[in-house]
C-alpha cells in the first residue's frame, strides 16, 4: 500500500509554517511575562479580608481589617484568608489561560504554562 502525502506548497509553504511559529512563540514568551508581572487581586468576607498575588502565584499584599480579628474564632479568619487567596491565585491563571489561547487558537501544549 502507497502512502500519498499532499501537496503542502513546497518550501515556500514550510518556510511561511515556520516563520508564523516562531512569531507565536515570541508573542508567547512577550504575554508570559506581563502575565508574571502583573498583579490580581480578590477579596473575601465582604471586604475584611483583600489578598494580592503577581502572575507566578506568589502573595504581594495581605490586608486583613480589624474587624475580621477574632481571638475567638480563628478558624474563620484562616478560611477567609485561604478563600481570598485562591481567589486571587484563580483570578491569574483565568486570565493566563485566557490571554495564551487568544494566540494560540486554543491549541493545546501540554506543559506550555
Amino acid at each position: 500500500m502507497k502512502v500519498r502525502i499532499p501537496n503542502s506548497g513546497g518550501p515556500g509553504n514550510m518556510n511561511q509554517m515556520l516563520k508564523q511559529a516562531q512569531k507565536m512563540q515570541e508573542d508567547m514568551a512577550t504575554l508570559q511575562e506581563d502575565l508574571e508581572n502583573r498583579e490580581y487581586s480578590a477579596t473575601s468576607g465582604g471586604g475584611l479580608i483583600e489578598v494580592t498575588v503577581d502572575g507566578k502565584h506568589n502573595i504581594k499584599k495581605l490586608t486583613i481589617k480589624p474587624d475580621a480579628v477574632d481571638p475567638d474564632d480563628v478558624e474563620m479568619l484562616e478560611d477567609l484568608i485561604t478563600v481570598a487567596v485562591n481567589e486571587a491565585i484563580g483570578n491569574a491563571a483565568k486570565t493566563a489561560e485566557e490571554e495564551m489561547g487568544a494566540i494560540t487558537g486554543g491549541l493545546n501544549m501540554p506543559g506550555l504554562f
